[in-house]
């Protein structure tokens, strides 16, 4: 979809906006008392990305659905969603976040004391059930206030069959500041989290001037876990640093084996960084990604592009997993500001390369085995993730002038999907877990602002060895794809095998990436893979600016996702 035109949406927008100004309803004013005119917003203009304080003030009586992440002043937990009431002449203020890649909010009005409310397909934006009327959509679904109780000040609301009929709207605007240039990923460079300071610490950890004495090598380069190497004992005890600077309680979890001669050899060092919850803290909600790097098959390790041949192994590993760690340690700094009901847990494992030693013996013997009272409520997996749309197509290593196909897309090269990957699923041909799913649309639909690229693939009248390519192709290739896979490649598979956990993962191009386990996997290399400039097909943007618009929709995505678990876990559906 890297071409696809978006002139009949900007159309339809065009012809909302006429129709209904963005104060008014989508309905007769006459039908209802209460009416978004009567509705005032401070400010006017909301910081996107950020929660902030946003005044309501009502000229009558009403309710107002808010549809958006909010905070609980008196528990100060965020929630989805809330329902205020207002009488003639009051005003409320709610600390509410406005979504950090979307250029306006929508708020509804009724009459007050309303409980029940229209709500969105899943995999849409509100702007687009705006334009098609705000009926019950192919979903056919609303919302159901439900009252707060004695230690909270907000109601919530829950799913519901009924949607209470027609509503009146306002959208207000929201802006995004730029701090730096657009070519060095300016546009994502702000609010809570953000792609620019994930692209940081990823330079941080990379970088070949931070020299290390220790280990004779520079930055946390080879950092090879499994053999007591050093290098990875260094890069332990920056993790560490780090996370108990967010004043996070850091524990290291050693696992060891006996070989034939009797010597203790250590398997695996993971550091995990906790914040117990303060309502059910034996639930605990785990962001895991593995810091090791693949170790090299020989003692001499090979540029292939310099050889023209791949081998196996690499000193830096960008962007496996060094990515997948930064976000990690940047949604950990986030969320140790917050409230939360259940246990936050952050976990940089080691040994993945190895056969995800680290996070099986984490969840078999540290969970399941000494910590049997725990239930890991729901895993967030972050692997390879960055090398995918909005870059791609052509790679540094082939023809830098790629043809282009009837479709737009690069001949002999892919546009590379965002995947989103739900489990346990081990059915190709229907949904095993229709919860983690809906949520996944749900976020990526309206507050990531993807419904145009965003695919789900059911691999329905497929065969199950090539249903996902196959779906996909079918599907005229969606950008960001949200799929239940059948086959666990990374640490997620210790938690659906080990605990029966449902899990979601986030990433990018694996196979098809030219320094897959090579000594070339570095941020020069992602950049390169990235960079649109000059191309035939798609918006030309520089490879910083690609890759920061990629950390910057993978972070918030999984940091949505946490908010959303934290309140409403995302149970196993497989019985």
């Amino acid at each position: 979809m890297g071409v696809r035109s978006r002139s009949g949406i900007a159309f339809l927008l065009v012809a909302v906006m006429v129709s209904a100004p963005l104060g008014g309803c989508i309905f007769p004013e006459e039908e209802s008392p209460a009416n978004a005119s009567s509705l005032s917003v401070n400010p006017e203009v909301l910081e996107a990305g950020v929660f902030q304080q946003v005044e309501l003030s009502a000229k009558a009586a009403m309710s107002v659905y808010v549809p958006y992440l909010v905070i609980d002043p008196a528990t100060g937990y965020v929630q989805n969603s809330t329902v205020i009431d207002l009488s003639s002449g009051s005003s409320v203020t709610l600390e509410l976040l406005a979504p950090p890649r979307i250029d306006s909010v929508l708020l509804m009005v009724g009459v007050r004391g309303r409980e029940h409310w229209p709500a969105r397909d899943a995999s849409e934006s509100w702007m687009s059930w705006l334009m098609r009327g705000g009926d019950a959509g192919k979903d056919g679904n609303g919302v159901m206030r439900v009252a707060h109780d004695e230690n909270s000040t907000l109601d919530t609301v829950n799913h519901s069959s009924e949607q209470g009929g027609r509503v009146s709207t306002k959208t207000v605007d929201s802006l995004r500041p730029e701090t730096i240039g657009l070519d060095q990923g300016g546009a994502h460079s702000s609010g809570l989290l953000h792609g620019r300071i994930v692209y940081d610490r990823l330079h941080e950890i990379t970088d070949p001037s931070l020299a290390l004495d220790v280990d004779g090598r520079s930055g946390y380069w080879d950092r090879w876990a499994g053999q007591g190497n050093p290098a990875y004992e260094d890069a332990a005890q920056y993790l560490i640093s780090e996370l108990d600077s967010f004043g996070l309680e850091v524990m290291t979890h050693r696992f060891e084996f006996t070989d034939i001669f009797n010597i203790q050899n250590p398997e695996a060092y993971n550091v995990c960084a906790y914040k117990w919850g303060s309502e059910t803290p034996n639930e605990w909600l785990v962001f895991g990604a593995h810091f090791d790097i693949a170790p090299p098959a020989n003692a001499v390790i090979l540029d292939p592009h310099t050889t023209g041949s791949r081998t196996y192994g690499t000193r830096v590993g960008a962007y496996d997993n060094t990515a997948g760690t930064s976000m990690v340690l940047e949604t950990a700094k986030v969320l140790a500001g917050f409230e939360s009901r259940r246990t936050m847990v952050f976990c940089l494992w080691s040994g993945e390369e190895g056969g995800k030693r680290g996070s099986d013996y984490w969840t078999e013997y540290y969970v399941k085995e000494d910590h049997p009272e725990v239930t890991v409520t729901n895993y967030i997996n972050l692997d390879m993730a960055g090398v995918n749309w909005p870059g791609g197509g052509g790679a540094p290593h082939g023809d830098p002038d790629p043809q282009i196909d009837e479709d737009g897309y690069p001949k002999d090269s892919e546009v590379w999907p965002m995947r989103v990957y739900i489990g346990p699923g081990p059915n190709h041909d229907r949904l095993d877990q229709p919860g983690m799913v809906g949520l996944s649309q749900w976020i990526g639909g309206d507050a990531l602002g993807l419904e145009e690229q965003m695919g789900t693939l059911v691999g329905l009248n497929y065969t199950a060895d090539t249903w996902k390519t196959d779906v996909w192709m079918d599907m005229d290739r969606p950008e960001i794809i949200v799929y239940e896979d059948t086959t666990a490649r990374s640490d997620h598979a210790s938690f659906q095998d080990n605990l029966g956990t449902v899990t979601v993962g986030f990433g990018g191009l694996v196979d098809g990436y030219w320094c897959y386990h090579q000594t070339c996997d570095t941020l020069d290399e992602m950049e390169d893979w990235m960079d649109t400039t000059g191309k035939d097909y798609g918006e030309e943007n520089t490879g910083v600016s690609n890759l920061v618009n990629s950390l910057d929709m993978i972070t918030w995505w999984a940091l949505m996702t946490f908010f959303h678990c934290d309140e409403k876990p995302v149970l196993n559906a497989i019985e």
